[in-house]
């Protein structure tokens, strides 16, 4: 799953892009913003079916056919793209993307001997015939050396083992000045990860849709509130709020990418802090109600008191995940589109391991001294309130940390269009 996960999450998005993508329209930012968006909202809408109705066949018909269905859905999926591939726009790749780093940080290092020519000096870096970019950018300049020509007459005849062209270093260089900012995607993806406790919560809380009736709602389709949330807020975004906050920033897109990345950071600490405030009332009336010894009893509680933190979650993830995407995509060349869009299923899969580290260190820290640890299995003497409090503490810290980076970057505008008219001649990297 994993495997397959890795070829399909980085690839899909990107692939989709490129049926919409064109740098002659003037309206193309906009039509990309809708794209990732509506992308984003599907995506939503499948994590709902999948928490709610997969939850119930799992629930009411057991685990075979609970996993036989999805796995007839992904079977029709790959016959649907198949019919399909005939009318796909496919950009053919012809060199490898590793292959090209590994080359800029070799060259360099066998430069670094060579001072830099002066700024802007004509005919001192090598590049492609027929593209505009004739001169490096003056960031991460150590890397320039990488394309200096030292003989003329012999340079430009070796192998790129030993000349670089401009192309490859500024390649290089956009995705060494955007991971700071991606480090701070890993923070929100501990927040978005924490699918278990809030179902631990559910469980010992009254779950009856309506009281009187038999029916209750399973503890793991609570998440479905922040999935609807994420949804709706998307569809309402793009349709109605960026045409008017258009208008006010004179941006397309309404907001800045790193505007809605910070928008969402900030969500994410609010999330936490409520699920702090609502596990410090739930742990207090169950010590009331004399459960302490029993954590798999029902608190006279509802637990519709867990919505706020799951829709404060969708909105974060709304903001922040879809502002990373469009990010990268817009700093990237197109030949880098899947790689700046794998980046943010990097950071999400190292937010689920920072999230596992985390609850080892919280879990260690607080059981010392024979101490109940604050992530002990019953919720009722443990204080999942304090670790919720961690979270929110270490998501303001990365806040914080974001403003530094997003500082530090400078202007997030679409830097892809400097990009096309060196990629004329239809030179696609591959991962």
């Amino acid at each position: 799953m994993s495997i397959g996960a890795g070829g399909i999450r980085p690839c899909s998005l990107a692939f989709g892009a490129d049926q919409f993508d064109n740098p002659n329209n003037p309206n193309n930012g906009r039509i990309l913003q809708s794209f990732f968006n509506w992308y984003y909202a599907t995506v939503g809408v499948s994590v709902l079916i999948s928490v709610t109705v997969i939850v119930y066949i799992q629930t009411q018909f057991g685990w075979v056919i609970g996993f036989a269905v999805p796995t007839g859905l992904m079977f029709l999926a790959t016959i649907f793209f198949l019919l399909g591939s005939t009318i796909f726009i496919k950009i053919k790749e012809n060199k490898s993307l590793f292959t090209n780093f590994v080359q800029v940080i070799v060259v360099a290092w066998k430069n670094k001997h060579l001072a830099l020519p002066p700024v802007d000096s004509n005919g001192w870096y090598h590049h492609d015939k027929g593209s505009r970019i004739t001169f490096p950018t003056h960031k991460l300049r150590f890397l320039n050396k990488a394309c200096i020509i030292r003989n003329p007459e012999k340079d430009l005849d070796t192998n790129p083992w030993n000349l670089c062209t401009i192309q490859q270093v500024e390649e290089f260089k956009s995705l060494l000045k955007v991971l700071p900012i991606w480090s701070t995607g890993i923070m929100i993806a501990v927040t978005l990860s924490q699918h278990a406790f809030p179902v631990l919560q559910a469980n010992t809380m009254d779950r009856h849709l309506i009281k009187g009736h038999n029916f209750q709602i399973p503890a793991s389709s609570y998440s479905a509130f922040g999935v609807i949330t994420l949804t709706l807020w998307l569809a309402l975004y793009d349709r109605v709020l960026v045409p008017w906050i258009s208008r006010v920033t004179r941006k397309p897109r309404g907001l800045s990418f790193k505007q809605r990345m910070g928008l969402g950071l900030l969500l994410s600490c609010a999330a936490q802090a409520v699920a702090a405030l609502v596990e410090r009332e739930r742990r207090s009336r169950a010590l009331k109600q004399g459960l302490a010894d029993h954590p798999l009893s029902q608190v006279d509680m509802s637990s519709t008191w867990l919505v706020p933190q799951h829709c404060l979650t969708g909105l974060a993830e709304a903001f922040n995940a879809i502002g990373q995407i469009e990010f990268y995509y817009s700093q990237f060349p197109k030949s880098m589109a899947s790689i700046g869009v794998a980046l943010f299923s990097l950071g999400m899969g190292f937010g689920n391991l920072v999230g596992s580290l985390i609850v080892e260190i919280v879990d260690h820290a607080s059981s010392r001294k024979g101490k109940v640890s604050w992530v002990s299995n019953n919720l009722n003497i443990g204080h999942y309130d304090y670790y919720y409090w961690v979270l929110c503490l270490l998501s303001i810290g990365n806040f914080l940390y974001f403003i530094l980076c997003a500082w530090a970057y400078g202007s997030d505008e679409d830097n892809r269009i400097i990009w096309e008219e060196a990629e004329k001649k239809g030179e696609i990297v591959m991962l």
